[in-house]
């Protein structure tokens, strides 16, 4: 089996006497979609920004295949591979959809905005934002203007320009939120094409989506792991029932 692409071990992060996150540890497997779920108040935002480096833990490791990055900033992980979909410039109203998703290709690069070349002119970089664009959907529309997309598109786009960047791992803290319910498949549509191509840690709060997408669940009660498995065994999970779903075998 190949090794992990993402790994923590023992992190406890408290905020005075809270323990927002306790003793958590994972593994995620390259190419894997692995949902995080919990009820509000679980810890699973402490964590994304555990991995990202927006915080700091008080106890544990994290480690990015065999590199441990528990004390690397979030631009280091960043150029680890590690990337979070609002790491990347925001979306730039006045500049098109395709113009975004260069200017993102570009970080990746480390020129950023300071490109006195044509966009254009980078073959490389127009052919990254090509793939892209048609891996996330957005083609058509690749010649509007970002400010004319709607919610969805826009959410789309976000998750094009983290793409663009060419992550090795992708955190997606909760991606549907504030969709419409034809936005909300389209979007299901979109992770369900990027699996297997990039490791996806995956927050989210529509279970309909969880249940569909992920490879594996790990569930967040009070800042711990009370299961960790396939769709399947988290379904069947009696204390996750309680704790999350309610013991609605619809949930």
């Amino acid at each position: 089996m190949s090794a992990p692409a993402l790994i923590t071990r023992g992190l406890v992060r408290h905020f005075g006497g809270l323990k927002a996150t306790d003793d958590v540890s994972l593994d995620v497997a390259p190419g894997e979609l692995h949902a995080i779920i919990g009820p509000n108040g679980a810890g699973k935002t402490t964590l994304v920004n555990l991995l990202t480096g927006e915080l700091f833990s008080n106890g544990g490791r994290i480690f990015i295949g065999d590199v441990d990055v528990t004390d690397e900033t979030v631009q280091q992980r960043v150029a680890r591979g590690l990337m979070r979909s609002y790491q990347i410039t925001s979306v730039f109203d006045g500049f098109t959809v395709m113009e975004n998703v260069c200017l993102a290709a570009r970080r990746k690069q480390g020129v950023g905005l300071a490109v006195w070349k044509p966009l254009t002119q980078h073959d490389d970089v127009i052919s990254t934002a090509h793939q892209v664009l048609h891996d996330c959907g957005l083609g058509a529309v690749q010649h509007e203007l970002a400010a004319n997309l709607a919610y969805g598109q826009r959410r789309q786009l976000e998750i094009a320009m983290a793409l663009a960047a060419d992550p090795r791992i992708l955190l997606l803290d909760e991606p549907m939120a504030g969709m419409s319910a034809a936005e909300g498949a389209a979007a299901i549509e979109l992770l369900e094409s990027l699996k297997g191509k990039y490791t996806i840690v995956l927050i989210e709060h529509d279970m309909n989506a969880v249940f569909s997408l992920a490879d594996r669940i790990t569930v967040l009660v009070y800042g711990r792991i009370v299961a960790s498995g396939t769709v399947d065994e988290i379904r069947a999970h009696p204390e996750v029932r309680r704790a999350y779903l309610g013991d609605d075998e619809d949930a």
